[in-house]
């Protein structure tokens, strides 16, 4: 009896104290990035007497059957799937905003209002050198300012373009690491509990590197995982229909190929990859909105060129010569002046004599400028740029606070609590004091037993 209940005492103490190197351990790494709380799992020992009746217990105590990872699979899953989206969504308004200001900061739309009223103006009086000069340098301002948008959405693209280059190399290295935690923890499943969140404390720290760089990988993309039973991540990109970019222990890459239009197309070998999470997602966003932009402007700069260039050719410029095209180039980056000549504007109608103060042609070009209304499609090109911007800066704000809150609750039941902590402290310190005082009554049972064998 003396020496089953000096074992129970022992096994007690025991118990106490690795239950109190677990909670110094989660007060260590109450701040580290990525840990999950742990708890020691103890269960009772008891086994049927081998002395008395075949209904007798035999009292042992307790052990230690491992440590309890006080993770939540579906609390992990919503706070990597909201950080994903909140991912796509900040991409997307960082992107955005810079195509946003590419464009407005070229001074584009007060450009074209200038040469629309410099037109107007030469009308007063269409021999007056310092208004032709007006139209030609107003001209020179209009189309500098094509090439300065071009140039800010080109840089901005390539710089995108980056941003998507970088992520998939990060995305390649994070999935090579998660099958090397893979690996092991394939290697280290023999003899433990891998059904539940029961685990050994090497297993618990490899399960916390493997969501964590899970975790990561969502930042780039939206993912699916499948935990198996040896607690390995399989892992498929662009949700469950998507390529699987993780199998055990075999990653495979992730690749970017730039579309002749300036976007970006993934895939997974011979497998397209369609996102809808995750900075890449927000970054394929920002591209096809900035190629739709681009090719905005190219057909404005070209039907600006087309509609002046025409009424030029129909008319005679100061010198009664046949009027010439006052515009090269097709697109906004080539967009520029023809001429910096001030006489080359076409004001009077073919045939007419030098210096003639005939503003037939003028007057037409001038309607057929109204009329293509180039300062109202900017306009709705900048209305659209700015909607698009404040729509994904909302959408962000809403996805931003479902994260917050879905991380909120994915700490309260995997992070540490110092608090909580601190209560385990007292009450496993109280627990090998007990175990310790039981141990000492065995010995002191035992000794008098002694005593009275020794009588």
């Amino acid at each position: 009896m003396t020496s089953s209940l000096l074992s129970i005492g022992a096994s007690g103490a025991i118990a106490a104290e690795v239950a109190l190197d677990i909670t110094g351990q989660n007060i260590s790494n109450a701040s580290t990035d990525g840990y999950v709380r742990r708890s020691a799992n103890m269960i009772e020992v008891a086994s049927a007497s081998s002395w008395s009746t075949a209904n007798d217990i035999s009292l042992s105590g307790v052990t230690v059957s491992g440590i309890t990872r006080n993770a939540n699979s579906f609390l992990e899953s919503e706070a990597r799937r909201t950080a994903s989206d909140t991912a796509r969504a900040s991409s997307a308004v960082s992107g955005l905003t810079n195509v946003e200001a590419a464009v407005e900061n070229s001074g584009l739309f007060t450009s074209i209002g200038n040469f629309q009223n410099a037109l107007s103006s030469l009308n007063q009086n269409p021999t007056d050198s310092s208004m032709r000069a007006t139209v030609i340098q107003s001209g020179q301002t209009m189309a500098g300012a094509f090439q300065i948008a071009a140039r800010g959405l080109s840089a901005t693209q390539t710089g995108i373009q980056t941003q998507v280059s970088q992520g998939v190399a990060q995305v390649n290295t994070l999935t090579t690491q998660l099958a090397a935690i893979n690996t092991q923890l394939s290697a280290s499943a023999g003899g433990s509990s891998v059904a539940g969140n029961t685990t050994t404390s090497d297993r618990a720290t490899l399960m916390d590197q493997r969501d964590s760089l899970l975790n990561q990988i969502g930042q780039y993309s939206d993912i699916a995982t499948t935990i198996n039973s040896d607690g390995s991540a399989n892992v498929n990109i662009g949700g469950v229909s998507g390529p699987p970019l993780v199998h055990g222990v075999t990653a495979n890459t992730l690749i970017s190929t730039v579309n002749s239009d300036g976007t970006v197309a993934l895939a997974v070998g011979n497998a397209a990859v369609t996102l809808s999470g995750g900075s890449l997602s927000g970054n394929q966003t920002t591209l096809t909105k900035l190629n739709q932009v681009s090719t905005d402007l190219d057909s404005l700069a070209a039907s600006i060129a087309t509609t002046v260039n025409a009424q030029q050719a129909q008319g005679a410029n100061l010198t009664g010569a046949a009027g010439s095209a006052l515009f090269s180039g097709t697109t906004a980056g080539t967009l520029a002046m023809a001429t910096t000549s001030p006489s080359a504007i076409a004001t009077a109608p073919l045939g007419s004599a030098a210096k003639s103060a005939d503003t037939t042609n003028l007057t037409a070009l001038t309607s057929a400028f109204g009329t293509l209304d180039p300062a109202g499609t900017m306009n709705n090109i900048l209305t659209d740029i700015s909607g698009t911007v404040n729509g994904a800066t909302t959408t962000q704000s809403t996805l931003q606070t479902l994260s917050t809150a879905a991380a909120t609750s994915l700490s309260s039941q995997a992070g540490v609590n110092l608090n909580s902590e601190a209560v385990n402290l007292v009450k496993f310190q109280q627990a090998f004091q007990a175990s310790s005082k039981v141990m000492q009554v065995a010995s002191d049972v035992f000794n008098s037993i002694l005593n009275l064998t020794a009588h």
